[in-house]
């Protein structure tokens, strides 16, 4: 797994069709990427399948926006969203 970068934060939850409300405070996000939100009982890591913002479908989604993702497990107000980022292999 490669390092870790924080993206920003959840601000809300949707239980019922199990989305997440992202502020995205520190960076940006794209479909395809693999990201990690962790709280005090939240640990999931996942690929982000698809981004929403104002009801649409977008590809990508940058520091500043506010996004709706799909999570594969519950997520809490306050959790942290980090993008894993793959580290190049180093020759020795």
């Amino acid at each position: 797994m490669g390092e870790k970068e924080k993206i920003g934060t959840v601000f809300t939850y949707f239980s019922k069709i199990g989305v997440a409300g992202v502020r995205l405070s520190d960076g940006g996000m794209s479909v395809g990427d693999t990201i990690s939100i962790e709280g005090h009982t939240t640990n999931i890591t996942q690929t982000v399948d698809s981004i929403q913002m104002e009801h649409g479908a977008v590809e990508s989604a940058g520091k500043g926006e506010e996004v709706g993702i799909k999570v594969s497990g519950k997520v809490r107000n306050h959790d942290v969203v980090y993008k894993i980022v793959e580290q190049p292999d180093t020759v020795s």
